[in-house]
Formats: structure tokens, sequence, C-alpha cells
């Protein structure tokens, strides 16, 4: 039997329409060997890009700044 225990991951994606990148944080199961199982609902229209152990904070992210000109 696999262990369904859940784990506590920072999903880090794009939305397939779209350039923004995005984040969730969620409780996932796990497999035996501890890879997190991602539904298929979930993966739809998105490009996962990492999936990061616990809840992580985003201070900044590609396209946070884009509307910024010369702001320093």
């Amino acid at each position: 039997m696999k262990n369904k225990s859940l784990r506590t991951v920072t999903i880090i994606y794009y939305c397939d329409n779209s350039l923004e990148l995005m984040h969730h944080v969620g409780a996932f199961p796990q497999n035996v060997s501890g890879r997190v199982i991602i539904p298929q609902n979930f993966k739809e229209e998105k490009s996962i890009v990492a999936v990061c152990e616990g809840e992580i904070t985003i201070l900044n992210k590609v396209g946070d700044r884009i509307h910024m000109i010369n702001d320093y």
C-alpha cells in the first residue's frame, strides 16, 4: 500500500496562456519515496517550473518590476 501522507510544498508555475510567474502553497499527497503527487486537474493549463519544500515566501519574481522605469 502506498503512503499517502500529505506534504506542504510551494509550486512555482506559468499558466499556459500567460507569461506571469505564479505560485501556489498547498498540502499534497506523497508516494513512499517522498515524491509529491500533483493531481492532474491542478497541472492542467500550467507549466510547472519548480516544487519547493514547505511554504516559500517569494519576495519578487520575473515580471514584478516590468513597469518600473529607472526607479533606483
